[in-house]
């Protein structure tokens, strides 16, 4: 087992919290139950690594050929004849993700397959920039100095803002912050702070389309969430670290090494059709090949996934709970861009770049600065591997006209790529992230379901925890491990996270004054939603 014992935060943040776990045996003693874990993203591989840690015997399904999920990678030839791995475009990996570093330990404790990134840079199409490289990494320190050095933020546009009505991103809890503003959008809670227009875009609109949404779609309640998890709740700063060579060979091909020495049982290109409640309390998982027997099963699909298999799967669960899982939404599609030139850009070009008001185009990757597989084609070749990204297209879109649309993109923020060949191109289009829509929260499924013996993992999950996105998925899949552990007598995993609180006692107290059943200094009215106000 490799999850921390000792009461020490795992990263730079002294203030990181975790969440006790029932004591219990290390391992399971005798009889050892089988449990069947569906998904082998980031979520599968977390729950199905403790289960199998603690002597669960594990079967991890997988449609896909391989693993990783939404973080999967896969061969492809390029026209020159090499060998190159196209995946579903580039992720960060924060420091503050706890639990995905936790799970990553397990193959290389050093973590010598990341490597880090020496800045975070945000630019918009006015020109205006905005960096994170010399941003101190503790709270409030960091945003006074990011608003500080921010050509964004101008004094008139400071006075203009309404503070009252952004104190509540002071103090998010998360389960309180979903009680104060999951009615409203990420867009109408940043109109009533006056936040400024250039800020805005670059500060808050970045991140919101990260999640794939539109921020008129995305609850105000995940931004500020974010804002939380990334910003005024941790202190370990929002710059990050990516594998050095493709997911796959960094990451996923380790940790199936790692399962299967525990004696798990891996079945990629196995689709799971249903699940079904067993006789004797056991469940039957079906798929092509017919059915199998266990004791417990993980549910640790994407959204459209679960929804599948839960729709040919009547015994599953009761009805308020089917209804949570049909209630589910996807998220707009995205397309990954992955393009091979034959030159490079301009060396003083950063490895990734945030960008906004150039359209679709959501950011920019050089991945030749840093991945070895394209490191290597670059250095044989003298060319150069890019990766662009448009989040949440609108589902009617041209896709072959947003396809040149981004490559023109490109062409705008770095001019000199327009003298380079492409000598490859992939286009990756997928729609199947979790979207998490205004008023939704209430209604998503949680790890526990109305059968003891069925759990779900997965980023679409609500854990009541500052978790998101890759974190939220690893984070899932421990807690779902350790509910079933918790069955069986046996210790689970210790998961830990970023403050679940503000940190600061005097801007608590002020973010108090915002939130329902208060009212405000001049005697108001009760306000139902605090950053409307």
């Amino acid at each position: 087992m490799n999850g921390r014992v000792d009461g020490r935060p795992p990263g730079r943040d002294r203030r990181a919290q975790a969440v006790p776990v029932r004591p219990g045996t290390d391992r399971v003693r005798d009889d050892p139950p089988v449990t069947a874990v569906i998904g082998g993203g980031i979520a599968g591989l977390a729950a199905a690594t403790v289960l199998a840690e603690r002597g669960v015997r594990v079967v991890l399904y997988e449609r896909e050929p391989f693993l990783g999920g939404r973080v999967a990678g896969w061969p492809i030839t390029l026209p020159d004849g090499s060998r190159a791995t196209m995946s579903r475009g580039f992720h960060a990996f924060f420091r503050q993700y706890y639990s995905l570093r936790a799970l990553l330990r397990r193959v290389d404790p050093a973590l010598g397959m990341l490597t880090s990134l020496p800045d975070y840079p945000l630019q918009h199409s006015s020109g205006l920039c905005d960096s994170f490289r010399h941003v101190p990494r503790t709270p409030p320190w960091n945003a006074l100095a990011f608003a500080a050095l921010s050509p964004t933020f101008r004094l008139r546009d400071l006075l203009a803002m309404r503070p009252g009505s952004a104190l509540p991103l002071l103090d998010v809890r998360t389960r309180r912050v979903h009680e104060d503003l999951d009615q409203v959008s990420a867009d109408a809670f940043l109109d009533a702070v006056r936040f400024p227009r250039a800020a805005r875009h670059l500060a808050f609109e970045v991140f919101s389309r990260s999640f794939f949404a539109d921020p008129r779609q995305l609850s105000a309640a995940e931004m500020a969430l974010m804002f939380h998890i990334y910003f005024l709740g941790s202190s370990e700063g929002l710059l990050f670290d990516v594998p050095r060579e493709p997911f796959p060979t960094a990451l996923w091909e380790p940790l199936a090494c790692h399962l299967a020495r525990y004696g798990t049982e891996v079945r990629t290109a196995t689709p799971v059709e249903a699940v079904h409640p067993g006789p004797d309390g056991g469940h039957l998982v079906a798929d092509a090949t017919g059915s199998r027997r266990f004791d417990a099963v993980v549910l640790a699909m994407d959204t459209g996934g679960l929804q599948a298999v839960v729709s040919r799967s009547p015994g599953l669960g009761d009805s308020p709970w089917r209804d949570r899982v049909a209630r589910l939404r996807t998220a707009s599609p995205f397309l990954v861009s992955r393009l091979w030139l034959d030159s490079p850009p301009e060396p003083t070009r950063p490895h990734f770049l945030g960008t906004s008001g150039y359209g679709t185009l959501d950011n920019v990757s050089i991945l030749s600065r840093w991945e070895c597989e394209a490191t290597r084609w670059a250095a044989r070749t003298g060319g150069s591997v890019v990766e662009l990204h448009a989040y949440a297209v609108p589902p009617t879109t041209d896709r072959d006209t947003t396809e040149r649309h981004l490559v023109e993109q490109m062409h705008r923020v770095y001019p000199e790529t327009r003298r380079a060949r492409v000598v490859a191109a992939r286009h990756e289009w997928r729609a199947d992230c979790p979207l998490f829509p205004v008023g939704g929260y209430t209604h998503r499924p949680t790890v526990r379901t109305p059968d003891p013996a069925v759990v779900v993992a997965g980023d679409l999950v609500r854990t009541d925890l500052p978790v998101a996105l890759m974190e939220r998925a690893a984070t899932s899949g421990f807690l779902a491990a350790n509910a079933l552990l918790e069955r069986w007598g046996v210790r689970g995993e210790i998961v830990w996270t970023v403050p679940d609180r503000g940190r600061y006692a005097l801007l608590r107290a002020l973010a108090s004054r915002r939130r329902p059943g208060r009212r405000d200094r001049g005697g108001g009215a009760e306000r139902k939603h605090p950053g409307l106000g």
